[in-house]
């Protein structure tokens, strides 16, 4: 009787493990595992690494420094007349940082998220936290299509999707709202268009960005980011924004500089023309270091004939 009973078990035994088996050679060959290359995972605790363009993210350029930006004239009007003052109105104390800055400082530490079909449990996305103003992105990647051009809602955070491709998380970011590239005032209008490049390296995370602007840009703007996995990290708290009363004003008050103002600072500072601090396509180029090395020379000729 017990030699029965434990045959039994021996081939029930063998059953599961021949079905379960079965079910999943069938599975895996309905639906390939994705290769681990295409398909790495940026969820986590990342705390950003300034070692790009350290100046321009944490103190903040000046007005005036606009070098290595590839801004036309109607960027550099706008951003001649801007003045840090506006950010005391106080219906822009509590304005956030815009998709088009908002990853480039200061900082900031990210917290992302997986987001995950309640139903099907497939990854469909990530959320993003810890940008300035809390603005917090998602990107979908679920396949779904962007809003339309011409009705679609611009917001601070745009509208993102991404799909992997050699490697990388690829990133194409649209509807972002009227921003800045830099915090000292250079415009990015609603129609920008950013595509972003995501690439893990073991506990670091990079993020290449590559904007195009028709309104702003002559060429495209591209910057990278830097983060490393710190698990422990907390980011910040959501905190509601209060504005008050900073500085006096009259009803109507909007600081600004008048049109045709230039900002002399950097230029006198590095002894080289004003037009070397005015940003533009032509700047961004390592050939532009010759002109600027003529430049000083014929300021260092000046000064000693003074």
């Amino acid at each position: 009787m017990r030699q029965n009973s434990l045959a039994t078990k021996v081939v029930v035994v063998f059953l599961l493990q021949f079905n379960t088996l079965n079910f999943v050679n069938n599975l895996a060959r309905a639906q390939p595992i994705p290769v681990a290359s295409e398909a790495f995972d940026i969820s986590g605790m990342w705390s950003a690494l300034v070692l790009e363009d350290w100046y321009d993210r944490l103190p903040g350029a000046g007005l005036g420094e606009y070098t290595g930006i590839p801004m036309n004239a109607a960027a550099r009007q706008k951003a001649e007349t801007w003045d840090a003052s506006i950010l005391s109105q106080p219906e822009r104390q509590a304005q956030p940082h815009p998709a088009q800055y908002s990853f480039r400082g200061p900082r900031p530490n990210l917290s992302i998220d997986r987001i995950v079909d309640p139903v099907t449990r497939e990854h469909i996305g990530y959320q993003t936290y810890g940008t300035f103003g809390n603005a917090d992105r998602t990107i979908w990647l679920d396949g779904r299509p962007h809003p339309s051009e011409r009705y679609g809602l611009h917001q601070w955070n745009g509208f993102s999707t991404g799909e992997w491709s050699n490697g990388m998380l690829v990133v194409t970011t649209t509807h972002m709202k009227y921003g800045v590239y830099q915090r000292n005032g250079v415009p990015a209008s609603p129609y920008a268009v950013m595509t972003e490049y995501w690439f893990r390296n073991g506990e670091y995370l990079t993020m290449v960005s590559h904007i195009e602007d028709p309104i702003y840009l002559e060429e495209p703007l591209v910057r990278s980011q830097t983060w490393i996995w710190n698990p422990p990290q907390v980011v910040d708290l959501r905190r509601a924004f209060e504005p008050v009363e900073e500085v006096a004003m009259d009803p109507g008050w909007v600081p600004h500089w008048p049109l045709g103002t230039k900002h002399l600072d950097m230029a006198n500072r590095l002894g080289v023309a004003v037009e070397a601090t005015t940003g533009g396509a032509i700047t961004i180029y390592p050939e532009y270091r010759e002109t600027l090395r003529q430049m000083r020379e014929e300021f260092d000729k000046n000064q000693a004939g003074e």
